[in-house]
């Protein structure tokens, strides 16, 4: 018997597909002949098993590349649009963003400079950018005062995410803290806002 002779036969060519098909599918990365014959049975043929693979997925939904000296399973080129998708990326609020919408639903319409004196801190114009960009919040009516400010109001898109008809439907102070919302820590501008209606910086009720 040669050095080279097997004491089994190879296995049938369409057997040979199936094991190089299975190779194929379980291996993410590109598989070389020098792979294949590795992996298949003494005296299989595996250029000849890919052959037949090739000719079998033609118009199917995947199909057999070569790449380089390497063969893999991939999506038909004419699929390809299937296989994408959008996503959503959720972006956490800040601490300035969520404080500034606030105070702009409880004092809405309201300027920057007031929205400022509130806080007691400049409002900086990314977290005003942030806020429109997400559509909460719009430009309002100018103020009929010197300068003719600019002022904030909050968006249908506002109102719509946190299930209210109106910023009538706003909860108050009271309301917040029942319902686990707030905390006993004053909240920005509350000096200024002593009524529950009026109340600003309820910073968690825009956090979720």
């Amino acid at each position: 018997m040669a050095e080279n002779d097997s004491l089994f036969d190879a296995p049938p060519m369409g057997e040979q597909e199936r094991m190089v098909e299975a190779i194929l599918f379980a291996r993410p990365e590109p598989v070389t002949l020098a792979e294949f014959q590795a992996r298949l049975p003494h005296g299989s043929d595996p250029a000849e098993a890919l052959a037949h693979l090739k000719k079998r997925y033609e118009g199917r939904g995947v199909t057999l590349v070569k790449l380089g000296d390497a063969w893999a399973l991939r999506t038909a080129p004419d699929l390809g649009h299937l296989m994408s998708r959008e996503t959503v990326e959720t972006r956490k609020l800040s601490r300035a963003a969520i404080e500034t919408l606030a105070i702009i639903a409880y004092h809405q319409p309201v300027t920057r400079a007031e929205i400022e004196e509130i806080r007691g801190v400049a409002v900086s114009r990314g977290t005003v950018d942030q806020l429109l960009e997400l559509d909460w919040i719009r430009l309002g009516r100018r103020r009929m005062s010197p300068g003719r400010p600019v002022t904030f109001v909050v968006t249908e898109g506002f109102l719509d995410h946190f299930g209210l008809e109106s910023a009538r439907d706003l909860p108050g102070l009271k309301e917040l803290r029942a319902a686990g919302l707030l905390d006993n820590r004053p909240a920005p501008g509350q000096a200024l806002a002593d009524d529950d209606e009026a109340a600003t910086g309820q910073s968690e009720l825009f956090e979720e």
